[in-house]
């Protein structure tokens, strides 16, 4: 059974480690309702213990300037002290859900890599879609107000 072209469309990423799901053929009926790319990654589920890291990568991603880039060393470092070391592969996996919903880039030598198939050192860049600020603001009296709307 060849991939169908709607799959062939439809990117997947796994809700635990961030990582792309290739599309099988065993799951050409439930594509749809696929969430994990791995028997690891079900066995775990959804890791809360990311959110934390994923909070700090943001802040850190934040204080630099645009364009700049952070080491998820950094990212461990700030969130685990001495115990950075063990939290590397989970640091690495928020930056992949981070990626996937568009906020950071992953790169590799000044370069945008595919962080599913990226190894060694890599580097996160904040996208503009995480220093935009909101589109909605408000303003000092209280009103809600579009950004480059002419609101009276």
């Amino acid at each position: 059974m060849s991939r169908p072209a709607s799959v062939v469309e439809q990117r997947r990423v796994c809700v635990v480690c961030g990582r792309e799901i290739e599309w099988r053929k065993k799951w050409a009926r439930d594509w749809e309702h696929v969430k994990y790319c791995s028997d690891a990654c079900r066995g775990r589920r959804q890791d809360t213990t990311r959110d934390p890291l994923q909070q700090a990568m943001i802040e850190l991603l934040r204080q630099r300037t645009a364009g700049a880039t952070i080491c998820p060393s950094e990212v461990a470092r700030l969130v685990a002290g001495e115990e950075w070391r063990a939290r590397m592969e989970d640091v690495r996996a928020a930056a992949r859900l981070l990626e996937a919903q568009g906020l950071v880039d992953i790169t590799q030598a000044g370069r945008v890599v595919d962080p599913s198939t990226a190894r060694g050192p890599i580097r996160v860049r904040a996208t503009r879609a995480l220093l935009t600020p909101d589109t909605t603001t408000v303003e000092r009296s209280g009103r809600s107000n579009r950004r480059g709307a002419n609101n009276p």
